[in-house]
């Protein structure tokens, strides 16, 4: 079996996972950016990053018993400590499947940082923050302008990544402008 067919073992800890230290998982990193290598060569994951490699078979999640999650027990397990999960994971799914890298951007007030196709962390900065709603839940203009505010300052375009009932996401770039 290839490094790019193997099953990548890892573990629950708390809300990440951590991988086996292998080549396959240094080599999930190294080509797309997924989690964060730790100084004991294994990569740290976050929910959504873990739950997104489980459904494309990648990842291979053990419990504390040694019991693999199926992918439906993961989700459960990951909604119940963020109540925003599925909104997160929608804009996550799709951004990823679209060849985007996405990384969490919480030291920018936001919930995603999403790189250009083709670039990697570290090589350039990220263009867009992204914020994840619901197409039933609002935003009031205060809220709307603090996260165009935060994308300005940090030199980021906004986006808006709207969910609807179906999990489908439609994007909404939003820009200062001056007339």
């Amino acid at each position: 079996m290839s490094n790019k067919e193997e099953t990548i073992k890892a573990i629950l800890r708390e809300n990440s996972v951590l991988t086996e230290n292998s080549d396959a998982a240094k080599m999930l990193y190294n080509q797309s950016r997924f989690g964060l290598i730790l100084k004991n060569e294994r990569v740290k994951l976050s929910m959504l990053e873990s739950l997104f490699l489980l459904e494309n078979k990648k990842l291979e999640i053990l419990d504390g018993r040694n019991s693999p999650f199926s992918e439906e027990r993961f989700y459960k397990k990951a909604k119940k400590n963020d109540k925003n999960f599925g909104i997160r994971y929608s804009v996550y799914k799709d951004l990823r499947n679209r060849g985007y890298i996405v990384k969490t951007a919480l030291k920018f007030g936001a919930d995603f940082r999403v790189y250009d196709r083709g670039i990697k962390p570290g090589e350039d900065h990220a263009k867009w923050v992204v914020f994840p709603v619901h197409e039933s839940s609002y935003l009031t203009w205060y809220d709307f302008s603090a996260k165009n505010r935060v994308a300005h300052s940090t030199k980021k375009k906004l986006l808006l990544g709207i969910v609807d009932d179906e999990e489908d996401v439609t994007y909404y770039e939003v820009k200062w402008t001056k007339p």
